[in-house]
């Protein structure tokens, strides 16, 4: 194995998983596996690049440190020459971590300096000015992640904000250090370990700006950042002829299918509005889940009745809303519930024969992952930036796991014409 990945959350994992195998155009990537947790056992023999899924966005900072050391000591055992420490791309933390806090124990236990630290992805719009976070043309603060339930991120400037995570400095390579290639990255990133510097932000607006990047990043044995920084380290193991860059069909999985959303994110409610023109919906009213009166068996007769209908059941609201049931429940609480319901809910549309699955939400598709016990998945076609087809090996099932603010406004049909193998 070349390359090991630890990802904070399942479809971060997902995301990075689908750069990795797809490589940079007309060179391919690698042989990809994306595993739920920490595999029991060896990974299988034609695997070049592993993507650990874990769930540490949002545990306690130790249960997180804990976690990703562990998930490090097996890729380590597998021989993977480099590591990178996966993150969302609008840096999902509070001030107290989860990022800070593992990139600093990963980087220690590996003994380096002067890493990478780069959430951005710019084909969906998330960019670094400055050490500043931007969503589009807005600031991160000012994108709605301001709002968001479990980890509300009020500061764009990514560097004061992980600085007040971290025990040591954080270091800054700005955007014309980058445009200056990889070697002037490289010196940068070697000047910021001789600061005593382990986490490093660097600036990128651009594909070929993570590609540069990447190249600085050749012998590096610790990345971190979202799944754009991963664009260019395919092509350093096929420059080096450690990998040959290939491709995987997928021919598609028939049979009937299910949407899940959990998350509250503007544009999983676009989708979902727009989904809902054509195909049916049904919402879950949190109070009711959390008055017990709403359960699994409750909606597996709305997705018997409406097959072959893409139908979906959701749980998002509105900024407003959400805040409301936090209120009135306790945030903790109203994660854990909707958490099990979509599990819960998920375990029996397998049972019940579903072979089609899209998942929408961080949280809700690692608890739906967890859930379904797929062993490792083999990465299949891209549907849309950042979210790839899913093939479990142990099961026949076809999933997608979106994260929340990903995807086109069709995401949820266009998914699931390519879960079956048809182009949307």
């Amino acid at each position: 194995m070349l390359l090991g990945v630890i990802a904070d959350d399942f479809t971060g994992a997902s995301d990075i998983a689908n750069t990795l195998a797809k490589g940079l155009p007309g060179q391919g990537g690698l042989t990809t596996s994306q595993y739920m947790g920490i595999p029991d056992g060896d990974a299988a023999p034609e695997v070049e690049a592993a993507v650990i899924s874990l769930k540490t966005r949002s545990v306690s900072v130790q249960e997180a440190v804990r976690q990703s050391l562990a998930a490090l000591e097996w890729l380590k055992a597998q021989g993977c020459r480099q590591f990178v420490f996966k993150y969302c791309s609008t840096f999902d933390s509070t001030a107290k971590g989860n990022i800070g806090p593992v990139g600093e124990a990963l980087a220690r236990a590996l003994a380096v300096k002067g890493v990478v630290a780069c959430p951005a992805f710019p084909s969906a719009g998330r960019t670094i000015y400055q050490g500043h976070l931007f969503v589009h043309d807005r600031l991160l603060n000012e994108s709605g992640m301001q709002h968001h339930p479990l980890t509300p991120m009020t500061d764009a400037n990514i560097r004061r904000w992980l600085r007040l995570q971290t025990n040591t400095e954080v270091g800054l390579v700005p955007l014309n250090v980058v445009r200056a290639g990889a070697d002037a990255i490289r010196a940068a990133l070697q000047a910021s370990a001789q600061e005593n510097e382990i986490l490093t932000i660097v600036d990128a607006t651009c594909d070929d700006d993570l590609v540069a990047i990447g190249r600085a990043c050749a012998d590096a044995v610790l990345v971190t950042g979202g799944s754009g920084v991963a664009l260019g380290l395919p092509a350093n193991f096929i420059a080096k002829g450690l990998a040959k860059g290939r491709g995987q069909a997928f021919p598609g999985v028939a049979g009937p299918e299910a949407i899940l959303a959990g998350s509250c994110s503007g544009a999983t409610r676009g989708q979902i509005e727009i989904h809902a023109r054509h195909h049916p919906v049904v919402a879950i009213s949190v109070d009711e889940v959390m008055a017990g009166k709403i359960g699994p068996e409750n909606l597996l007769p709305f997705f018997r009745d409406n097959r072959g209908k893409a139908p979906l059941a959701y749980s998002s609201g509105t900024p407003a809303e959400v805040a409301a049931a936090q209120e009135r429940y306790g945030r903790a609480a109203v994660a854990e519930r909707l958490d099990a319901l979509f599990a819960g809910l998920a375990q029996r549309l397998v049972d019940d024969g579903v072979r089609r699955l899209i998942v929408a939400g961080g949280e809700t598709s690692g608890a739906v992952a967890q859930a379904l016990d797929l062993g490792d998945l083999v990465i299949g076609p891209e549907i849309d930036p950042g979210v790839p087809v899913l093939v479990s090996r142990r099961r026949e099932i076809a999933l997608a796991l979106k994260s929340g603010n990903f995807g086109r406004p069709t995401f949820f049909a266009d998914a699931m014409a390519v879960l079956e193998g048809k182009r949307p």
